[in-house]
């Protein structure tokens, strides 16, 4: 290349370059233009560069460049932009790139650049734009910064700066964006702030700035985002800041505020997010923030804020989320709360609001969260809250509720948590709570409820957590509560429940934490660890449990059961010639018929391969054959890597899905690597979104895991079908898609160690009746290790790859967030992404170089056109889903956000679109083009 003498510009972006930058580059002498970014380049950026001192723009982000900044970079005296963005760049700014006079904009962001700002930073009098994100700066922001009087942009967040804010940042008056935030800042908010009156957007939060909120910032009259959340700052909130008309989000939450809020805090009536909580506010909600319809996002918890509630609030179209808990309000709830017509979530928790619940609550169908609890509230629930059925929280606990659980709530089947505990509820628990099959805690405790417990329990097998204590309940246990393989805690002390434990609570493995004190049940305890660590005051005042425990009698023991005893071993031997004479013929009778059996399913010799059927022995090899009718390819339902699918009946009535798997030439398992990964994968962990594994056989006729069957089928076979497109709507595509970041979220940063799925693929996302998302074929998972041992074989499925995986495949969780990324959009539009994917990513460039005409295409034309296109909240989703699978799809591993990050953006409010959706391009969502939200 060092040929090319008389080359003016080189474009070689997105090529998936691999190699070093050669020095030979340095002998381009004429080249103006200079653009490496978006490959897989490593090494250094050679000193070499410093020769080039024609160069005007010189792009080498978002590649794998270590090293320190050159040196000899203040060389390029022409140069205008200079973009090192994503990569591992290490060592300090150079203080000799304050001799660049030219540069406009110069971008270094998420590095691992450490040191000071370099105070030389002030000679560049043509800067606009100053991007220093997401490195590891430490030391004060120079006051030669204010030097800087052409800078549009200014981001040093999240890094480690100390020190105040300089005074001189007032002289930066163009300054439209300033995002300080993420750092270590003291000191106050400078006066000076109130000269920039160009500015946009002011984010100056999670630091240790203290003082008040200068009275100048009410200059700003351009301001639409303000955030000062996450410091200490202290007094009021100024007046002046009725004069921020424009202002559409303002977050002063988790400070030291004291005193009211603004009487005009939404003068402009255009604010949408206004967060507070976590300080000492007083005095009631003003009435311009009763009046603010523009509103989507409210917190205010955990202030003093008193007032009534029923003239507080008043119908808000657009709003999303309100939490007005901890605070001293008091009246009823209003009925307008119910044509809220937007409203996902609603918690007023812990005031002082009495009254009844409104039964028009049941009007706001989008509720998905409703927290009233510890309040004063009276009356029966109103069984219209039963056609809220998106919920999946609902707590009303600690108030003074009467009457009957309404049967309306079975139609809650997305119920995840119910909290109905300490009130005065009564009457029986209804059987509908077997339709609550998604539900991980029920808490019914300090109640009235009487008659038994209903067995239905036992179908929520999703259930981790179950409270029944201090209620009226009688009869026995019921043994179908073994079913709930899931419980980790069961409470059902104080009530009056007798008889024995249920044998079946045997298979209760996953059980921590145990209550039964406080009855009348007899018997002994079950083997289980939860109750041989069980504390004495746990099992107390029981009519006759007897096990191994302080305080309790050992089982079998007394004058009168060894009388019993010794009978019964008289009898015993009594009936010996009897028992053996039918046991004989038993014998033979059964050799006959199951000879051939027995002889092919001997038990393989494999290592750590184990059976964990449930306890009501279902799933018996017998019935599975039966049920597959010997694997016939009739009850075929797909074909995998290393498995054929099977639907199978069992004689009980469940149906599950049966992976038997393919097997060699001479009968050996095909691939026993994949079947002990999955089985070692699913046996440990529960999430709603990773299907379930009943149990596996290894046998030498027959192989297979036995999961809990989806209705639906795989995320790719619905795509495919038109008919099951079409019915496949927004709503449900975007619930998909946060299943799906649910899931790998939880194996990643909740499982330790953490699970890698390395096959993340529209083939491996499978839908159950309600179109719930439930990852699965872990066949190729692996353990992510502490240490840096993590190489393995290749894994994965072609064009769900991840690209780093073609120059050395360790594992890594990146691999995962980069195929769901891909899967979102295949989701979204309906068909794998591929070709597009390659073009967004291929035509990456700068925003001096014209983008690539695959920019400018309309994420209206490119989603899935057999359905209408997606209207107002649902609209916004899906272009916060894209923008975050574009995210997800980044070249380099390191700038692609962990799937928490995805989780969370993904259940957070995101404002109104600043466009109409048919107007958004893909290269606004790929950050070309300006924000979009």
């Amino acid at each position: 290349i060092g040929n090319l003498s008389n080359l003016i510009s080189l474009f070689l972006q997105g090529n998936k370059l691999s190699g070093f930058i050669p020095s030979e580059i340095g002998l381009l002498r004429s080249l103006k233009d200079l653009d490496l970014s978006n490959n897989n380049l490593i090494g250094s950026i050679p000193t070499s560069i410093g020769n080039l001192s024609n160069l005007v723009t010189l792009f080498v982000h978002s590649n794998k460049l270590n090293g320190s900044i050159p040196q000899d970079i203040h060389l390029l005296s022409s140069l205008s932009v200079l973009a090192l963005s994503n990569n591992n760049l290490s060592g300090i700014i150079p203080h000799s790139l304050g001799k660049l006079g030219s540069l406009t904009a110069l971008y270094l962001r998420n590095n691992s650049l450490s040191g000071s700002i370099p105070y030389s930073i002030g000679n560049l009098s043509k800067l606009d734009t100053l991007d220093l994100h997401s490195n590891q700066l430490f030391g004060s922001i120079p006051r030669e910064v204010g030097f800087l009087r052409s800078l549009f942009a200014l981001d040093s967040s999240n890094n480690k700066l100390t020190g105040s804010i300089p005074t001189s940042i007032g002289n930066l008056v163009n300054l439209t964006t300033l995002h300080i935030s993420k750092n270590q800042l003291s000191g106050s908010i400078p006066q000076e702030v109130g000269w920039l009156k160009s500015l946009d957007k002011l984010d100056l939060s999670d630091n240790k700035i203290t003082g008040s909120i200068p009275a100048s910032i009410g200059n700003l009259g351009n301001l639409t985002v303000l955030y000062l959340s996450d410091n200490k700052i202290n007094g009021s909130i100024p007046p002046e800041m009725r004069h921020l008309t424009r202002l559409r989000s303002l977050e002063l939450s988790e400070n030291h505020l004291t005193g009211q809020l603004p009487h005009e805090i939404c003068l402009g009536g255009v604010l949408e997010n206004f967060t507070a909580e976590g300080n000492h506010l007083t005095g009631s909600i003003p009435k311009s923030l009763r009046n603010c319809t523009s509103l989507f996002r409210v917190r205010l918890e955990r202030n003093q804020l008193a007032g009534n509630i029923t003239e507080d609030f008043g119908i808000y179209p657009n709003l999303l989320f309100i939490d007005l808990s901890y605070n001293k309000l008091y009246g009823e709830l209003s009925h307008k709360w119910g044509q809220c017509n937007s409203l996902t979530s609603l918690k007023i928790s812990n005031n002082n609001i009495s009254g009844m619940i409104p039964h028009q609550l049941g009007e706001a169908t989008k509720l998905e969260q409703l927290d009233l609890s510890s309040n004063h509230l009276v009356g029966e629930i109103p069984k219209e809250l039963g056609m809220l059925k998106s919920l999946f929280n609902l707590v009303i606990d600690n108030n003074k509720l009467s009457g009957n659980i309404p049967l309306e709530f079975g139609n809650l089947s997305d119920l995840v948590h119910l909290n109905l505990a300490s009130n005065h509820l009564s009457g029986p628990i209804p059987q509908q709570v077997r339709n609550f099959r998604k539900l991980l805690s029920l808490n019914l405790s300090n109640n009235k409820f009487g008659e038994s417990i209903p067995a239905e329990i036992g179908n929520v097998i999703t259930l981790e957590s179950l409270d029944l204590c201090q209620n009226m309940l009688t009869g026995e246990i019921p043994q179908q509560l073994g079913e709930l393989q899931s419980l980790e805690t069961l409470n059902l002390s104080h009530n009056n429940l007798s008889g024995t434990i249920p044998p079946t609570f045997d298979d209760l493995r996953g059980l921590t934490s145990i209550n039964i004190s406080y009855n009348q049940l007899e018997g002994p305890l079950p083997n289980l660890k939860a109750f041989r660590d069980a504390p004495f005051e746990a099992l107390r005042n029981n009519k006759g449990l007897c096990g191994n425990i302080t305080g309790l009698e050992a089982c079998n023991t007394g004058k009168k059961k060894g009388n019993k005893f010794f009978l019964l071993i008289i009898l015993l031997i009594l009936s010996i010639p009897l028992l053996s004479f039918i046991s004989y013929g038993i014998y033979f009778l059964r050799r006959m018929v199951r000879s051939r059996k027995i002889n092919s399913r001997e038990v393989a010799t494999h290592q750590d391969l184990f059976a964990i059927w449930g306890h009501d022995g279902e799933m018996l090899y017998e019935h599975i054959i039966e049920g597959t009718e010997d694997f016939n390819s009739k009850n075929c339902i797909g074909t995998g890597g290393y498995g054929t699918v099977y639907k199978a009946e069992l004689p009980t009535g469940r149906v599950v899905a049966v992976k038997k798997l393919h097997s060699t030439q001479d009968g050996e398992m095909a691939d026993l690597k994949a079947f002990k990964s999955e089985i070692h994968a699913l046996a440990e962990i529960r999430h709603r979104n990773i299907v379930k594994l009943y149990g596996f056989c290894s046998c030498s006729e027959n192989s297979f895991l036995v999961y809990e069957f989806m209705e639906k089928g795989s995320l790719r076979n619905i795509l495919s079908n038109k008919d099951e497109a079409i019915e496949f709507d927004w709503v449900l595509r975007l619930n998909v898609v946060k299943g799906m970041a649910e899931a790998l979220s939880y194996m990643h940063h909740d499982c330790s160690p953490p699970l890698i799925h390395r096959d993340i693929s529209s083939n491996n996302v499978l839908l159950d009746s309600e179109y719930v998302a439930h990852v699965s074929d872990f066949g190729t998972a692996r353990l992510l290790k502490s240490d840096s041992s993590n190489w393995t074989s290749f894994a994965g499925t072609f064009g769900y790859i991840a690209p780093e995986l073609a120059y050395g495949p360790k594992v890594d969780n990146k691999t995962d967030v980069y195929s769901f990324g891909v899967v979102t959009l295949e989701t979204i539009f309906g068909k794998h992404p591929g070709e597009l994917i390659s073009s967004l990513f291929s035509s990456a460039s700068s925003s001096s170089s014209s983008p690539s005409t695959v920019y400018h295409l309309l994420l209206n034309e490119e989603i899935d056109q057999r359905l209408s296109p997606p209207m107002n909240q649902v609209a916004e989703e899906v272009v916060v889903a894209v923008k975050l699978a574009l995210a997800c799809l980044h070249a380099n591993p390191q700038s692609r956000p962990t799937m928490r990050q995805v989780c969370q953006a993904l259940s957070t409010p995101w404002p109104p679109l600043s466009k109409p959706f048919s107007m958004i391009t893909l290269g606004e969502l790929l950050g070309h083009g300006g924000e979009t939200t």
